[in-house]
């Protein structure tokens, strides 16, 4: 696959050769490389090194002087007023199609049309690169999709096909935003070793296992979406997969923890967006992973209990729930609902007459245990 590096030496050697800083961005305005040359910057330069990406504004500005549709270089004026230096847009293309750009800071003019046609090759070569990329990326997109497929010899060509550029332990990661279609994430802005498809609704991430290095990546995906637009975004993240035979059993395992982030957020009164919920981390809530809604909630809700889930007897669902995750000690559970222990004693009388279960019962409080653990779950 052609790499970040030949993108790389090539901006280094459009910033020698024309004697300016480089900066190289695909069609978005994403930061691929960038090159020192002098001590020449202003803060469009230092937004896109610092941020990785240019801001609306700054695209709007220099999407107005054509360069999307430019075959040549375009000249950009300076703007004193907002400390923007003049620069040089050498469009990024290949066969017809602009894959991004390549701006030259030059405030004096010193660039001539001679350099930029000296220039006009190694442009040339990081359009054939970029649109290498993009279409390698793609491909594996689609294997990586593939992966999860729910048919096995789908899964099977697939991991033949990604053997060499997935290499296990891998983490599977979920990120689930409110879109009814989510558009896939911009390939360029995560690391080379990570595969991202859109599947199921899901947004989802193939990350070589590194405990160090998946909780930076899941935030930086998390922050491309929430640019986007596309509301609060919950993930999960699967157990590591010892080999791509298990990615399809490692995506449905963070699924869950990405349901389970975005349930918590909302019962907490808060947006999901930076909730990461693990799989090794859920407990009980495992049990979502082996049965569907209908199944789970036959299951873990008696007719007492669900009468006992009505929005009516919320504050006694919260005491439950308090009383049981405390190991059923009054003198713990009214410190924390900050309430006297006859008042949590009353309380206690009206969930066991509710429910029809009595709480001195090991079995009940199970049950009930379950049902209060599973139930907020179930049916999103």
């Amino acid at each position: 696959m052609a790499g970040a590096g030949d993108l790389q030496e090539l901006t280094e050697l459009v910033a020698d050769l024309l004697g300016a800083p480089a900066t190289l961005e695909d069609r978005d305005f994403h930061l691929v490389a960038y090159a020192a040359h002098g001590g020449a910057i202003d803060p469009v330069r230092m937004e896109s090194i610092l941020h990785r990406r240019a801001t609306e504004e700054v695209r709007s500005r220099f999407e107005r002087y054509g360069i999307a549709r430019a075959t040549g270089p375009v000249r950009i004026p300076a703007d004193p007023a907002a400390g923007v230096l003049g620069r040089v847009c050498l469009p990024v293309r290949w066969r017809s199609v602009t894959y991004g750009y390549l701006w030259l800071l030059d405030d004096e003019g010193r660039i001539g049309d001679d350099l930029l046609a000296r220039a006009a090759p190694l442009s040339e070569r990081a359009g054939l690169l970029m649109a290498r990329q993009s279409r390698e990326r793609a491909d594996l997109g689609w294997q990586l999709a593939d992966l999860l497929s729910a048919h096995a010899e789908v899964r099977t060509s697939a991991a033949a096909a990604l053997a060499e550029a997935l290499e296990p332990p891998l983490v599977v990661a979920v990120l689930r935003t409110p879109d009814a279609e989510p558009q896939p994430l911009n390939p360029w802005l995560l690391p080379r070793s990570v595969l991202t498809t859109t599947w199921e609704r899901d947004h989802v991430l193939a990350i070589p296992h590194d405990a160090s290095s998946t909780e930076t990546i899941v935030a930086r995906a998390r922050r491309l979406l929430e640019e986007r637009g596309s509301g609060p975004v919950a993930a999960g993240l699967s157990d590591p997969c010892p080999d791509l035979a298990r990615v399809r059993e490692g995506w449905l395992r963070a699924r869950v923890a990405a349901r389970a982030a975005g349930t918590a957020a909302e019962a907490a009164g808060e947006a999901a967006g930076g909730v990461t919920r693990a799989w090794s981390d859920l407990g009980a809530l495992r049990l979502l992973r082996l049965g569907d809604d209908d199944s789970l909630a036959q299951t873990v809700l008696t007719p007492g209990i669900s009468r006992f889930l009505e929005p009516k007897h919320a504050e006694l669902a919260r005491t439950a729930l308090t009383y049981l995750d405390h190991a059923g000690s009054v003198h713990a559970t009214a410190a924390v609902l900050n309430v006297h222990r006859q008042t949590l004693y009353h309380r206690l009388r009206r969930i066991e007459e509710i429910t029809g279960l009595v709480l001195s019962d090991g079995r009940d409080r199970l049950t009930l245990h379950l049902a209060l653990t599973i139930a907020p779950h179930l049916g999103r």
